[in-house]
């Protein structure tokens, strides 16, 4: 049996950094990724060489056309131009539809490997552990998965097809040219040596810029998404001039990378048209002595000119799409920097699905440490027993929340197990796990949906009767007639069309439906009314009957009605018993619970 790769103690959980990868290898990685780009490639390179041949007949067309028709013995052959003619609009009629062809392939194969790279990067970021999902903003990692996939997209719908013809025809030029003149095909290439040269030197520089120019835009997403969501707080607080100065900071930073980026693109296109300038002035005057000699025909000379421009606009095209393909590469390198980054709360292979029933619950010898910082946990066991009412408290950073987080798998111990009748988490297929373990957090998250998805969000199959059911056994069949449309009721993103307590409500019936058989509370009335509450925790007491249920208690009225009360204390359990028994102790929770009381008498 295989199971999930386990985090290190210390370990770095940051988003995996590729800036050190190189382009080839940043392509050879990409198209690993996205194997459908490499489907069906050969005829879709055929088809690239068919329209670049089309292409190159034309000069031979007016060489022809000028030797042989309007220059013929005798006179102009006017018949050999109409064929001529006419067979050169035949040969574009064809390349055109090849072109079509190259086009619709290159853009379907590129729609459905990017799709599948999308797909890959989105469910990696869940397998991410929650702790490594916060060390880049969300912000950025949407963008990862959304714009960075976008330049991809363009550079290999449009690049990528430019690469191909290009290529095809800078190699076809080039036997064309040595045939007619060797001479003046040798002093192409001589005038363009020195922009190849150029060109490489250049390429590491405006990978460089537009890797910044990513980045860039990943932070402007995020600082835009902060403001949006934090909305509330930031009028709260009076701080929109504030808050408005860091996006205009990270709009600026944007702003100065993509010119930055686009100054170093545009050099290097005016450096290739200037050449290409200079060789064709220079392919004239040769020619015309050529010509003059008779080394040449007016015609040769005439089609080598249109054999010069058919080599010169791939190779200008050339600082285009390398353009495109260091946004892309940049692009590529960010999504792979997510793809690469070890999973360490991944689905187990194989992984042993449990039956249903009460949970027992074991901590072994568990340790946390967040990456350089200080021990959260440290040398934690202990045992919940089935159908248990554990409640855990604490002081504000004691280390409750993390053992949550340790029991619903969001993070794994940097030492020691958690166990699940006797089964390693990490060891559990996640379809399993979460189908008998649901957390409550405190604020629960709802999505842009209608109240009834909300509420069925974790069972998907439940009808609407299941959900009218559970709302009338926890007693919120009298809140569900307040709402506007029922069940229907839009909640708005992020439930903004509820208030904190009615969201809290929404949250708990959601796990309430979807039946589990461990729940985790993370005092999930702490932001309900007290009149909500109590109808809260009557629905509680049913909920958690015959279940085990862990409280992460933060109001000490939650450990009174607990069976058990574990007592955590700079990451250390120091206290565990029923309330009864702690609070008469003198211990710590004597004093905690002292220091409640007085709150509460006072409040």
């Amino acid at each position: 049996m295989s199971s999930a790769p386990k985090t290190a103690p210390g370990g770095d959980t940051r988003i995996e950094s590729t800036s050190d990868l190189g382009t080839m290898a940043t392509l050879r990685r990409g198209l690993e990724l996205s194997p459908e780009l490499r489907k069906g490639i050969g005829v879709t390179a055929l088809l690239a060489v068919i329209t670049t041949v089309g292409r190159v007949v034309i000069p031979f067309v007016v060489q022809q056309v000028t030797d042989h028709g309007i220059l013929a013995e005798g006179g102009p052959d006017l018949q050999f131009v109409i064929v001529a003619v006419l067979l050169a609009a035949a040969v574009v009629s064809v390349t055109s539809f090849c072109q079509f062809l190259v086009n619709y392939r290159l853009f379907k194969a590129a729609e459905s490997g990017l799709a599948t790279l999308r797909l890959h990067a989105f469910r990696h970021i869940h397998d991410l552990s929650v702790l490594t999902q916060s060390t880049e903003r969300r912000g950025s990692l949407v963008s990862r998965v959304t714009s960075d996939v976008d330049t991809i997209s363009m550079f290999v719908q449009f690049g990528g097809l430019m690469l191909l013809i290009s290529t095809a025809q800078i190699v076809l030029a080039t036997v064309l040219m040595l045939v007619y003149s060797p001479i003046l095909a040798g002093v192409v290439y001589a005038c363009f040596l020195p922009l190849a040269i150029l060109i490489r030197w250049f390429q590491p520089m405006l990978g460089r810029a537009y890797g910044a120019v990513r980045a860039r835009v990943g932070e402007m997403l995020g600082a835009v998404s902060e403001s949006i969501v934090g909305a509330v707080t930031i009028r709260a607080y009076g701080v929109e001039d504030r808050t408005a100065e860091r996006i205009d900071r990270a709009i600026e930073s944007h702003r100065k990378s993509a010119i930055t980026a686009q100054i170093r693109s545009v050099t290097a296109f005016v450096s290739g048209q200037a050449f290409a300038g200079l060789t064709l002035a220079i392919v004239l005057v040769v020619g015309t002595v050529l010509a003059v000699d008779g080394r040449v025909s007016l015609g040769e000379l005439l089609a080598f000119l249109f054999l010069v421009n058919l080599f010169t606009q791939p190779v200008l095209m050339a600082t285009e799409i390398l353009n495109e393909l260091q946004n892309a590469v940049a692009g590529w390198r960010r999504v792979i920097g997510v793809i690469d980054t070890p999973a360490d709360v991944s689905d187990p292979e194989d992984g042993v699905v449990l039956d249903r029933g009460p949970i027992t619950v074991d901590f072994e010898d568990v340790s946390f440490a967040y990456p350089g910082g200080d021990t959260v946990l440290e040398d934690v066991t202990i045992s919940f027993a089935p159908r248990s009412r554990v409640a855990i408290v604490g002081e504000t950073g004691s280390g409750k929340t993390t053992m949550a987080k340790l029991l619903t798998r969001l993070m794994d111990p940097t030492e020691g197990r958690v166990l699940v009748d006797g089964v390693d988490l990490r060891d559990i297929a996640f379809r399993s796990l979460r189908r008998r373990i649901v957390m409550v957090p405190q604020e629960g998250f709802l999505f842009d949906q209608p109240l009834v998805d909300n509420i069925r969000f974790g069972r998907p199959e439940a009808s609407d009767e299941d959900v009218l059911l559970a709302l009338t056994e926890l007693g919120l069949d009298a809140w569900l007639e307040t709402l506007p449309q029922g069940l229907q009721t839009q909640v708005g993103q992020r439930g903004e069309s509820l208030s904190a307590g009615e969201r809290q409500l929404v949250a708990i019936a959601r796990a309430y439906l979807a039946d589990p058989d461990l729940l985790v509370l993370d005092e999930a009335t702490s932001a309900v009314d007290p009149s909500t509450e109590v109808r809260i925790q009557r629905a509680l007491e049913g909920l958690t009957r015959g279940r085990t249920s862990v409280a992460i208690a933060h109001r000490l009225s939650t450990a009174e009605a607990a069976d058990v009360v574990v007592v955590v204390d700079r990451g250390r359990i120091v206290e565990v018993g029923p309330h009864t028994d702690l609070v008469g102790r003198g211990g710590v929770y004597t004093r905690m619970h002292a220091s409640w009381a007085a709150q509460q008498r006072s409040g």
